[in-house]
């Protein structure tokens, strides 16, 4: 295999001519993701572990029950980690053929439960990346090259792991790596503040998702809050991501609990581990915990809001005190 997604050749042909108007591209989640989302796409997740993952997002593509996904990304957390859920429980409903990574864990909660639980049976294809590598086939995607040289596959058995090549250099003559552009069919990206025509500010670390977005043949941004264009317009220097990039903008806070929205919320320690343990008990022989747990907060709920509503808002409240750095709720007040 050479390419998951599009091709180098496909990517700039699709992207050259991709209409790029400034328009309104608000749409509802669901739309979005019956519009771009097919069965047999490369998914880029983009954010970092448990940080601005695009759950609404995956959440509204396992209800849609897609199929023979390929996810790309550098390292995630929970997206990830509720797709393979969602396929370890019913792989005829939905299903993932391939993984393109460099880590997949939920940070304090350890590795992937469901990587192993994937990987150990055999259920899908799996290539090794560092970040750095997946980052750069991003970076490359969005150059439009099809390839970019690196250094740091070499001296290490991830070269063994996928599909990156030791060249001569043609200016040193010196072995350097080069690793192969990735051009995911969607982007799934959440974001701080986007405006109704894409253009997107992001607040802290940005993740390569500038890169993933521009890589992408459609990208799907969920925004904490929609701004005024003349609002985004008057620093365009803060913007990130821009309109031309993106294909559906939608406005959807608390789009990435239970993890981490920097400026917005902390992770929700509470549910993650209540997510976690059902994994677990899934992992070793048990179903009925996961099952409840995707029938309570995925299948069931409609939408975010339906989700959202499941969970107590005591958690909410903490864990937006605690990004605000308001530590009132701590001392009893």
């Amino acid at each position: 295999m050479l390419w998951s997604g599009l091709s180098p050749e496909e990517a700039r042909s699709f992207l050259v001519n991709k209409d790029k108007s400034k328009k309104d591209k608000r749409m509802g989640l669901s739309e979005a993701i019956n519009a771009f989302v097919q069965d047999g796409h490369t998914l880029g997740l983009a954010g970092f572990v448990n940080s601005r993952q695009p759950v609404a997002a995956v959440h509204e593509i396992i209800r849609q029950g897609r199929k023979n996904l390929t996810l790309a990304f550098h390292s995630a957390g929970l997206s990830a980690e509720y797709l393979a859920g969602a396929m370890a429980l019913d792989e005829n409903r939905f299903s993932i053929k391939r993984f393109e990574f460099a880590y997949w864990g939920i940070e304090l909660f350890g590795i992937s439960s469901m990587l192993r639980y994937l990987s150990e049976n055999g259920k899908v294809e799996l290539e090794d990346w560092s970040n750095f590598n997946m980052s750069a086939r991003f970076k490359a995607g969005a150059m439009g090259l099809p390839f970019i040289p690196c250094r740091s596959p070499m001296g290490s058995d991830v070269l063994r792991a996928n599909r990156s090549k030791i060249i001569d250099c043609p200016f040193t003559g010196s072995p350097v790596a080069v690793v192969p552009a990735c051009h995911p069919n969607v982007a799934l990206i959440h974001v701080q503040e986007a405006d109704i025509y894409g253009n997107c500010r992001i607040e802290g670390p940005l993740f390569t998702c500038p890169e993933i977005a521009l890589a992408s043949a459609h990208t799907i941004v969920t925004c904490e809050r929609l701004v005024e264009h003349d609002e985004m317009t008057r620093e365009p220097n803060l913007i990130n991501i821009p309109f031309f990039a993106v294909d559906a903008v939608v406005e959807l806070p608390f789009g990435a609990y239970p993890g981490h929205c920097h400026g917005h919320y902390y992770f929700d320690e509470v549910h993650i581990r209540e997510f976690r343990c059902a994994e677990e008990s899934f992992r070793k022989g048990e179903r009925k915990a996961l099952v409840d747990y995707y029938s309570r907060y995925i299948l069931e709920p409609h939408d975010t809001d339906g989700f959202i509503g499941q969970v107590p808002y005591s958690q909410l409240r903490y864990i937006r005190q605690i990004e605000k750095r308001d530590f009132s709720l701590l001392n009893g007040k």
